[in-house]
């Protein structure tokens, strides 16, 4: 019997960071390695943490049930512990999601922004102006998560 498919989790927006690195950690005795946090175990936090929505709300938000949303929610709650106990990075990328709007990375500033007018296509950045801007492909960072060894 095959299990169950993952279906996906709706994130309002990327996170403004890619991950934390420890600090204060002596060069010898600095733990290699890194936590994966995915898109939705960080989008949880945010909804739990710091919106302080109940686990049913939160759930809402993300289109998963509520005890789907407690076992994201744990399994966040379980990496960033490591991460802080045993002074690993933490890189939050892929996981299997999609997004209310479609965002946009700029390459020279590195922000994520969204186009609220659907009508005018994107050629620059708001905060920059550069045109060096690309559509966010979250599908792509599911891929180069779930196809590492």
């Amino acid at each position: 019997m095959s299990p169950r498919i993952k279906m996906f989790r709706k994130v309002s927006s990327p996170p403004v960071i890619k991950g934390f690195k420890p600090y204060g950690l002596e060069a010898g005795k600095q733990n290699s390695g890194f936590v994966n946090l995915l898109y939705e175990e960080y989008e949880a936090i945010r909804l739990s943490d710091y919106d302080h929505l109940n686990h049913q709300k939160a759930s809402v938000m993300m289109g998963v049930s509520r005890p789907t949303f407690t076992r994201i929610y744990a399994s966040a709650l379980h990496k960033t512990a490591k991460a802080f106990v045993e002074g690993k990075q933490i890189i939050i990328e892929g996981g299997k999601v999609y997004f209310d709007t479609d965002w946009h990375h700029c390459e020279k500033c590195t922000c994520f922004f969204n186009n609220p007018e659907k009508e005018k296509p994107i050629e620059n950045c708001p905060l920059c102006n550069s045109q060096l801007i690309d559509k966010f492909d979250y599908k792509n960072a599911f891929e180069a998560v779930t196809n590492t060894p």
